[in-house]
Order: C-alpha cells, then structure tokens, then sequence
C-alpha cells in the first residue's frame, strides 16, 4: 500500500469531464475560496471504495496524500482515517494518534467537502469525554478551514444530546464573514433543532436579530412558515 498506488486508483475512475464540474462547483478560480486546488473528477463513492480497501496505510503515505495537489487524494487520505476510527478494534491510542495527526494536517483540509466528511469522526468524537478548548482555539484561527473544523465538529455532541458548545461557538463566529463559517454554523444549529426544538428557539430568541441572514435560513429550515417568518422578521 502507498500513496503512490492509491493516486494511480483515484486516476484510474476519474473523469476529465467531472474534474471540470468539480472545479467549478468548489470555486477553485482566482480569488475564491478553493483558489488553485487541482481535481481528478472522482466521485465520493469511488473514493470511499478506494479508502476502505486501503485502511492500514501508513501514516508517512497519508502524509504524502495529504500533500498532494489532488483534491481526491486529499479526501481518500482523509476518508482513510475516519475508516480506522470508526472500526472498533481500534485501539485508544491510534484513536488519539490519529486526532493529533488531523490537527496538523488541518489546514490541508481546504474546501468545505474536506472538512465536512472527516472532523466529525477524527475531531469531534475524540472530544466529546475530553477538554474542549481546542474547538476554541480553533475558532479563534486565521484560517477559515480550521475555524470550520471547530463548528462542524460540534455534530458529534449534537448526536449526543449535548449542545452547549454548539451553541457557545455560534455565538463566537456568529459574525464571521464568510459564507462557509455562516452555513456552517446555520446548518449546526438546524441539527440541534432536529433533536431539541425548545433549545434551537431559545437561542434563537436571544441571537436571531445577531445571526447573519445566511445562519438564519440554515437554522430555521424545519421550522413551520409563520415561525420562519417570525425569526426573519426579528433581523
């Protein structure tokens, strides 16, 4: 197994035709969020597959996916550690190895799919009987992946009954300026509505006329239309 041999995979089901899509679905043009990244045209299943049946590589090869220009070679390496994570025979300590390699990898997880697929499992599920503080350090990022990795990680509580740093990191980033950290804490607070609507009104109540109209929309999707409109109406 090498990373050499899993590019050669990735390659091998790509399509020219979907890299193009994919460029432009991940805004990879000059001065967008995904400036540069470069795609194969791989389909998430596809990766997936290749990811399973490559779930003991090394770390010094998920390294050099890690690195690479490619996109999928990025996400297979990522898709590879949530695989080891969620098999129960890992072992306590590979489990922490691999959150610890995550971290200082994350700015290597550059466009929302990266994030989105792999912090829940390798970041948020380590966390959830452990010291939280580095969701904060996080969120208090120059770097918009990692301030991601921080909101979206909270998913892993959030299936759990367990909210209070959803919501105390909404409220760190609830006047973030990028598009992806306002989905991202939208689409949060929409799953803690999923479990416990009175928490999601709540903090709603309190923080709608803050919440950027982008959150908002995320947060209040399930809700009936005079709620919506109600929510709305406060900003």
């Amino acid at each position: 197994m090498s990373a050499e041999f899993i590019l050669s995979e990735l390659q091998s089901v790509g399509s020219p035709e979907k890299a193009k899509h994919l460029s432009r679905f991940f805004k990879t043009g000059p001065g967008q969020y995904g400036e540069g990244d470069r795609f194969l045209g791989v389909i998430v299943p596809h990766s997936r597959q290749i990811a399973k049946a490559n779930k003991q590589l090394p770390e010094a090869e998920l390294q050099k996916l890690l690195k690479s220009e490619w996109h999928e070679a990025r996400l297979c390496a990522l898709l590879i550690m949530v695989a080891r994570v969620q098999d129960k025979k890992t072992i306590f300590d590979e489990r922490k190895r691999l959150y610890e390699f995550y971290l200082q990898n994350a700015r290597r997880c550059n466009n929302w799919d990266l994030v989105d697929l792999s912090c829940r499992d390798l970041v948020g599920d380590w966390l959830y009987d452990k010291d939280r503080s580095m969701l904060y350090a996080l969120a208090e990022s120059d770097n918009l992946w990692e301030q991601r990795i921080a909101m979206v990680s909270t998913w892993a509580f959030i299936r759990r009954g367990d909210f209070d740093d959803t919501l105390a990191l909404a409220r760190k980033l609830i006047g973030h300026e990028h598009d992806l950290i306002q989905k991202a804490i939208g689409w949060m607070l929409r799953e803690v509505g999923k479990r416990d609507r009175e928490v999601l009104t709540t903090f709603l109540e309190a923080e709608a006329t803050r919440l950027k109209r982008t959150s908002l929309r995320y947060a209040i999707e399930h809700y009936p239309e005079d709620q919506r409109q109600y929510f709305l109406k406060k900003r």
